[in-house]
């Protein structure tokens, strides 16, 4: 195993609730109100469609609001991790991230470990540099139990939603996360900074069709047909685990290149994608910082 890469779980396509558009000559990142599953090939328009795409959009009348999948792991950190990260808004490359207590930062003097005091008090996060970054490795149909869709967001609402779901799910089934017949779920809510208009994240839910009574009984179910077959799950969660520790960062520059262009503007403006605010509320929240912030230097100097 190369020393200081990352090991992840292998990626079939990705999962998002916007996408990146063209305006004005710029590739600028939109929200959307559905999921869209894509492909890990990316033409002129885009990341093209994954064929799950049209299918689940065929069943549920042309908007994808529900995905049914199932988690690799039994370990909630292994599916879902969330972290503060900083990255080079120019190269897309990794530079900082941390928890809230210590970080692992790219300095002059190569990698090194500080205390982490959150975005709101670190002075190199200044301006939305260091913001709040989600993974959800997830599996979609039967076709490759050790290959997963990810879902990256950096909005509060899912990271807080999703991290809540695992751990209660890894809870009532025993520790059998990985058995459970479970889907994403897009919702929406109001808050008092998108003035009325929804905004959405995602939720992790037991199947529409199927009750928790129904749920736990088929975990049950998988996880002893699992066993007789010798499907070592205990040992899958650790390979992943030493996987993850295997590197510094998670992210490699090549993936931060297209972190970087789905969830912000290439000024340096922080993008609503993947955030929990709608893009003109964003826009108008950035306008009104620069004002303000205008005017307290112009106070200072004067």
């Amino acid at each position: 195993m190369l020393k200081g890469l990352a090991i992840t779980p292998p990626v079939l396509g990705r999962i998002s609730i916007g996408k990146v558009v063209e305006k004005n000559g710029k590739r600028l990142p939109e929200k959307d109100d559905q999921f869209t599953i894509t492909s890990q090939v990316q033409g002129k328009d885009g990341w093209l469609p994954h064929p799950l795409d049209e299918g689940l959009r065929k069943e549920q009348g042309g908007k994808i609001r529900s995905i049914p999948i199932r988690l690799m792991f039994n370990d909630p950190a292994l599916n879902f991790r969330a972290d503060y990260s900083l990255f080079d808004r120019t190269t897309g490359r990794p530079l900082c991230v941390g928890n809230g207590e210590t970080c692992k930062r790219q300095t002059e003097n190569g990698l090194q470990s500080f205390p982490c005091p959150s975005p709101d008090s670190c002075p190199i996060a200044k301006g939305g540099a260091c913001k709040p970054y989600g993974r959800l490795n997830v599996s979609i149909g039967d076709d490759d139990p050790l290959g997963s869709f990810v879902f990256r967001t950096t909005g509060f609402n899912s990271i807080r939603t999703l991290t809540a779901r695992l751990h209660y799910f890894q809870a009532v089934s025993g520790d059998r996360l990985s058995c459970l017949p479970l889907e994403l779920r897009l919702r929406g809510k109001s808050t008092r900074l998108s003035h009325g208009t929804p905004i959405y994240y995602v939720d992790l839910c037991t199947r529409s069709e199927m009750s928790v009574e129904d749920v736990l009984n088929e975990a049950k179910q998988r996880h002893e047909s699992r066993q007789l077959a010798g499907f070592d799950q205990a040992a899958l969660d650790a390979a992943a685990r030493q996987g993850f520790g295997n590197g510094a960062f998670e992210d490699s520059e090549e993936e931060g290149e297209s972190m970087i262009e789905e969830f912000f503007a290439r000024d340096g403006e922080e993008s609503a994608t993947g955030a929990d605010i709608p893009p003109q509320q964003d826009r108008e929240r950035s306008s009104l910082q620069a004002k303000l912030d205008a005017k307290a230097v112009a106070a200072t100097t004067g």
